[in-house]
């Protein structure tokens, strides 16, 4: 059992802290590299997804996670194909630190026969299974049961396969979610819990909604190994992951990381909504701003391990032009067929006479 946490996050939930570079610990600079083009690639293409809802090109909701991108990022480093990973309504980042098609997320964004669900779900449900993502979907925390059930199967598989269930602090006020870690503990399940405390649910401060603003305290009354992190530092989330995953993999059951972050874009669309919520102003945003996950990753490559502007360039060039690309495909794919909807509904041979 984890060591009882504190009740309050303290610094990690003040936003003038941890700005400074991250400790790189020593992990290979090739990793280091790949997360850096992993973040660009959720930031950029999440940009894009905005100016095509500016543009009214895609007209499904759109929940942003811009700011947060180093949650997925270091959590993936860890999974393989062979996991089963659940998101919620705001996972483009997911889907992608995963390895999940570019050209098939905006395609799915603009409603394309191409997209990820064949462009009949939009930016809230993403599918890849091949690369371990099995499904997002709009309800609050209704992928953390999915993601227990998905874990037990990979224990009764005998393969060492972990499920992993994001979702936001939100999240921890539905029922599910308690029920959900008292039967991932008891059954000593297989999966990890990652729980993406933004400080907001939709658009309401966690102070106005919850009695301290950590949510690992739940995990601990469930007996659940947990881990409080800097969610802006893509190292610090990549090594709690090792941790619970490793220990999740030989049988030590269920854990639970709380990665302390912030939306730079309100609950759903393109715009910052500063105005919106108890406390979220304009010097709070920018002064997350300044917790950039992205900006401290390439501030500690360059001063620590001597990487130059011309590589990062080099990286941000690659993947604004792939995402660029993706855009362009998707525009110019199909719309579904109208008969297609019945077929995506029905399983075969069944009558809907």
């Amino acid at each position: 059992m984890s060591k009882q946490p504190q009740l309050s996050l303290g610094d990690l939930a003040d936003p003038s802290k941890f700005s400074k570079p991250i400790d790189l610990d020593n992990r290979p600079t090739d990793g280091l590299l790949a997360s850096v083009r992993d973040i660009m690639l959720i930031r950029y293409a999440e940009e894009a997804v905005a100016e095509l809802a500016i543009a009214k090109e895609a007209v499904c909701p759109c929940h942003l996670g811009i700011g947060q991108e180093a949650v997925a990022a270091g959590v993936s480093t860890v999974l393989t194909p062979s996991d089963r990973v659940y998101g919620g309504h705001r996972s483009h980042a997911h889907f992608l630190a995963l390895g999940g098609s570019v050209d098939a997320m905006f395609a799915e964004i603009l409603g394309k026969v191409t997209g990820a669900s064949k462009g009949m779900g939009g930016s809230m449900h993403l599918f890849e299974p091949s690369v371990g993502f099995h499904g997002s979907v709009p309800i609050v925390g209704a992928t953390i049961p999915i993601a227990a059930g998905a874990a037990l199967a990979c224990k009764m598989d005998g393969k060492g396969a972990v499920a992993v269930a994001y979702f936001g602090d939100g999240a921890c006020e539905e029922g599910v979610f308690h029920e959900t870690l008292n039967m991932a503990a008891v059954m000593k399940l297989p999966v990890l819990f990652v729980a993406e405390n933004n400080l907001y649910s939709s658009h309401l401060d966690i102070g106005q909604r919850q009695a301290t603003d950590s949510v690992a305290r739940f995990a601990y009354a469930a007996g659940i190994p947990t881990r409080v992190v800097d969610g802006n530092d893509v190292v610090a989330v990549a090594q709690a992951a090792e941790d619970l995953v490793g220990q999740a993999r030989v049988g030590g059951g269920p854990g639970f990381i709380e990665a302390v972050t912030f939306r730079w874009r309100g609950h759903v669309g393109p715009n910052e909504d500063i105005d919106v919520g108890v406390r979220r102003s304009p010097e709070e945003l920018a002064a997350w701003k300044g917790r950039d996950p992205l900006a401290r990753l390439i501030q500690s490559l360059v001063i620590h391990r001597g990487v130059t502007r011309d590589q990062i360039d080099s990286i941000a060039t690659k993947v604004r032009s792939q995402i660029s690309r993706a855009v362009e495909a998707a525009r110019e794919a199909s719309y579904p067929d109208e008969h297609a909807l019945l077929d995506l509904v029905y399983s075969s041979g069944r009558s809907v006479a």
